[in-house]
């Protein structure tokens, strides 16, 4: 045994993990995820080598050939299941000139996911200061907003707090930029220095502005030029692959239930990544987890009670739809559900979970902790949470969770060109592993308290919560209320 996993047993013993769990399968259990697995070496060659992986790209579909072979290794059942991405949508190049008497210089961009993009010689316009994006900059800019590019000054972001609003307020400029006829947003960075990173236009596919997020360094430049009194044009070059519908895959393992395998456990993470940084935080770190759970689990011979299904889902960066694939493809199978967790901010430490707005499962969060209280200490938020692989599970009726993880390093880094191996912290993605380990097998033994949710229940949901909001920011809303997606 190495020095380092000793190191790791001892300290969980010291924390009161292995003698207050149940059961000698799953002392075995933890005893082995923190020791010395393939956990860090898969994540440093999805990261290092298939790198950053966005839905429809050749990286992306050697990640899903990459999580197969893992799977077989393992000697985990496993499968690719197909699913419909409503457009491709890959930036090849971006790049940005900004100009004005006795001024010219390049900035750096990055293309916002579903952006148009521009004639091979870019496309010029004048640039106007959108303030912070309120109503009153608009005003203010009256129609000299119509066919310009607008730049929205933002704050820093240095949490993942300020990452929620950050959506939020984009998702409100964005609908103001649109009204007033602009030729394209451009943000100013919210991440230090020149760090670039992407996130979906409120529109998702059907955006047809040009969007762009420019480094905060040029983006600042620009702004004090044209606030002492410069006129400024940008010229934007953006090659984008974009094409219609395709297909794209999940990746399922699977370990068949002892005496319920009709029942289903779910537990997930998304494979797929933006591309300008690898993806260890969001979210190759949890893919790694969720691997290396199901790996040591069928390396114990540990068979619960109902079947636990290992999902990697693919299309979550571009509108969550890896997941509602799964939904739809198993959808005979939904009322079987008990459980589906997803794994999605980074490595911090997990302080509990986001319960759905279901005080029941909350109660049942608590249970399935039990025997990893010296983790702790855990709270539940007892909310609907909208913005990763629980969401179409919520929407069909299903007991869903999100990990609640400390912030650590995952804010600044998100969708980042910073978002690379070493920001991971390998030491505690080995005790979220632990956690993650109790709850899935805590509901894959339990007794069942609650039932599928109907549509009337879900609506209630959103109607008592600021669930529908959420739906909003993120495009969902019109899916939900046209009966396309979710509960039928």
């Amino acid at each position: 045994m190495k020095l380092s996993r000793c190191l790791l047993i001892v300290a969980a013993v010291l924390a009161g993990i292995l003698p207050a769990v149940a059961g000698q399968a799953f002392d075995h259990l933890v005893t082995a995820l923190l020791g010395d697995t393939p956990l860090i070496s898969d994540l440093r060659d999805l990261t290092d080598t298939v790198g950053g992986r966005p839905t429809g790209s050749e990286a992306n579909r050697r990640a899903v050939s990459w999580a197969l072979a893992r799977f077989e290794a393992a000697g985990v059942t496993a499968r690719q299941e197909s699913f419909t991405m409503p457009a491709l949508w890959l930036e090849r190049s971006a790049a940005a000139v900004i100009s004005g008497k006795d001024v010219k210089f390049p900035a750096a961009v990055a293309a916002m996911p579903f952006s148009a993009g521009t004639p091979p010689a870019g496309a010029t316009a004048q640039l106007m200061d959108g303030g912070t994006g309120e109503a009153a900059d608009f005003t203010r800019l009256g129609e000299r907003a119509r066919g310009a590019f607008v730049l929205v000054e933002t704050s820093e972001l240095r949490d993942i707090e300020g990452l929620f609003a950050e959506y939020g307020h984009a998702a409100q400029v964005e609908a103001r930029a649109f009204a007033a006829g602009v030729k394209g947003v451009i943000y100013m960075g919210s991440r230090p220095r020149g760090t670039l990173y992407r996130h979906n236009a409120s529109l998702g596919e059907a955006n047809e502005a040009l969007m762009l997020v420019m480094s905060r360094m040029e983006a600042g430049r620009a702004l004090r030029l044209l606030r002492g009194g410069h006129e400024l044009h940008v010229t934007v070059t953006l090659d984008i692959n974009s094409g219609p519908a395709y297909e794209a895959f999940n990746v399922v393992g699977e370990i068949a239930g002892s005496s319920s395998p009709e029942e289903f456990v779910v537990i997930g993470a998304h494979l797929d990544s933006w591309g300008l940084g690898t993806g260890a935080l969001d979210n190759g770190c949890n893919v790694a987890l969720v691997l290396d759970l199901a790996r040591q689990m069928k390396r114990l011979g540990i068979r619960p009670r109902r079947t636990i299904r290992f999902a990697l889902f693919n299309g979550e960066e571009q509108g969550l739809h890896g997941s509602w694939g799964y939904a739809q493809t198993h959808a005979d199978e939904l009322d079987h559900h008990v459980m589906a967790s997803s794994y999605d901010i980074g490595s911090g430490r997990i302080t509990g979970f986001f319960t759905g707005g279901r005080p029941e499962i909350a109660a049942a969060v608590e249970q399935a902790l039990s025997p990893v209280q010296g983790l702790g200490p855990f709270s539940q938020i007892d909310v609907p949470i909208v913005g990763t692989d629980n969401y179409d599970f919520m929407m069909e009726g299903i007991g869903n969770l999100v990990g609640n993880h400390e912030p650590a390093s995952y804010g600044p880094n998100y969708h980042a060109a910073t978002d690379t191996f070493d920001k991971v912290d390998q030491r505690q993605l080995r005790l979220n592993a632990a956690i993650a380990a109790a709850v899935t097998l805590g509901f894959a033994e339990m007794d069942a308290t609650w039932s599928r949710q109907s549509r009337e229940q879900v609506q209630a949901l959103i109607d008592s919560t600021d669930l529908g909001d959420q739906m909003k920011v993120f495009g969902l809303w019109e899916g939900w209320k046209s009966g396309r997606r979710g509960r039928r």
